[in-house]
């Protein structure tokens, strides 16, 4: 049986929401959190303090991502889910950034490369996140779409993303479910370009993307 949709409020990840960027992406206290960093970290900085970095994003223009927030019924759902805005709790997270802030994209052997200049108008979708308990209702649609309109509203041109394609009726592993499907983002608008080099959970990563 098909779960109902379920109504979210995106807004941006600002650092006023840290705590539900962390409720999000490290609820455990994790020291090897990915923070939604890979893309980003500057180089030869120290892995341990990803979070802090992600922090500092938070307090800049644009942000670093957006958040999904529901209304729960009976409450925070334990341990490390803060409260958000009239009482919802936060259920996703997208990352995504400019290329021109996403250094370690810019050098890939795997991924697609642009010319300089296009950098700071084309936006990459780096992860997407839900909660258990709210997937597979239309959360991570939500965000991208919120996430698309926010990065047009900040210069953006174009926006890419780089998600598996399970294949018909297949899941997609837990391990690989962070770059998205195929059919998410072309929910949205996005074009399927090609093949990539890279791989997630031995899937292959297409190149999507949408020109606004």
């Amino acid at each position: 049986m098909t779960a109902e949709p379920l109504s979210v409020t995106v807004v941006p990840a600002t650092e006023d929401r840290f705590d539900d960027v962390t409720a999000m992406l490290n609820p455990t206290g994790r020291e090897q959190a990915c923070w939604c960093m890979h893309w980003r970290l500057p180089p030869r900085e120290d892995a341990t303090r990803r979070g802090e970095y992600l922090r500092d994003l938070t307090a800049r223009e644009p942000a670093p991502g957006m958040l999904a927030y529901a209304e729960v019924e009976g409450g925070p759902a334990g341990p490390g889910v803060p409260e958000g805005p009239g009482g919802s709790e936060p259920v996703g997270w997208l990352g995504f950034a400019p290329r021109s802030l996403a250094g370690s994209l810019q050098r890939s052997r795997v991924l697609p490369r642009i010319e300089p200049e296009e950098w700071p108008t084309t936006w990459a979708v780096m992860c997407v996140t839900v909660r258990p308990g709210f997937r597979r209702r239309g959360v991570a649609r939500e965000l991208l779409r919120h996430a698309v309109d926010y990065a047009a509203g900040h210069g953006a041109r174009v926006v890419e993303g780089f998600p598996v394609d399970p294949g018909p009726g297949a899941r997609v592993p837990v391990s690989a479910a962070f770059v998205g499907t195929v059919g998410l983002f072309e929910s949205v608008g996005f074009d399927v370009v090609a093949p990539t080099l890279s791989t997630s959970g031995r899937l292959t990563r297409w190149h999507v993307r949408r020109e606004l």
